[in-house]
């Protein structure tokens, strides 16, 4: 780097002022990365929660139980044990796919908009 200045005073001053720019530049592109991931997030949640398909739906003896919930997650009790699965979904027309946190994959038709047939079992909206 080439000296501007000969005093040291005004060279550390500048230097000063030269690395708080870059900071702050490098702290607004940091904002504005959060901000794009904020709205994406924001956009994704507010298509789910419009989406036909959120909400529970039940076996007709009750055992199985699955909420769809509005932020692409879902929430599945077997009989008295509560959560007993949980993971993320998708839904693609009238396709879902259920990917468990613990690994494992499902997937699923809804043949109107009051029946998920998933597993060989045939669930209900309630």
């Amino acid at each position: 780097m080439r000296r501007i200045f000969k005093n040291p005073v005004l060279q550390f001053f500048t230097a000063v002022t030269l690395a708080g720019t870059a900071i702050s530049s490098s702290a607004a592109d940091a904002d504005a990365v959060n901000d794009r991931e904020t709205q994406q997030q924001q956009t994704s949640e507010n298509t789910m929660q419009q989406h036909p398909y959120v909400g529970m739906w039940v076996t007709d003896d009750g055992r199985v139980r699955h909420e769809l919930l509005a932020n692409g997650r879902y929430d599945e009790a077997r009989g008295s044990r509560e959560s007993a699965y949980q993971g993320r979904y998708d839904v693609t027309g009238s396709h879902i796919e259920y990917w468990d946190d613990t690994g494992f994959t499902a997937d699923g038709d809804f043949v109107d908009g009051n029946t998920l047939h998933h597993g060989g079992m045939v669930l209900r909206r309630k």
